[in-house]
């Protein structure tokens, strides 16, 4: 079944929500809830989900075919990438 807001199926939406909450988890700081707003696709064609976590802070995550990270934008607030993680992502 796919969603009202993206070209992309129910099952591929959820996995790529748990991409991003580990993404999160393991690469910024204090992240204590995310909570996902819409989904989309992008002009290029992938999934692009929105959100906030710790209630605060508004992000956007584009999502790679297979299930990586390609983008990240952070709003007001967001909170800092850990030290170890600056450099290089951290696994996720």
């Amino acid at each position: 079944m796919k969603s009202n807001n993206s070209n992309f199926d129910d099952n591929t939406i959820e996995k790529s929500k748990k991409v991003v909450i580990s993404y999160l988890e393991n690469n910024y700081e204090n992240i204590e809830k995310v909570e996902f707003k819409k989904e989309h696709s992008s002009p290029m064609g992938s999934l692009v989900l929105e959100g906030k976590v710790n209630e605060k802070a508004y992000f956007n995550i584009g999502i790679n075919n297979d299930f990586t990270i390609g983008s990240i934008g952070e709003g007001d607030g967001f909170p800092d990438l850990k030290d170890e993680c600056r450099e290089k992502t951290c696994d996720y």
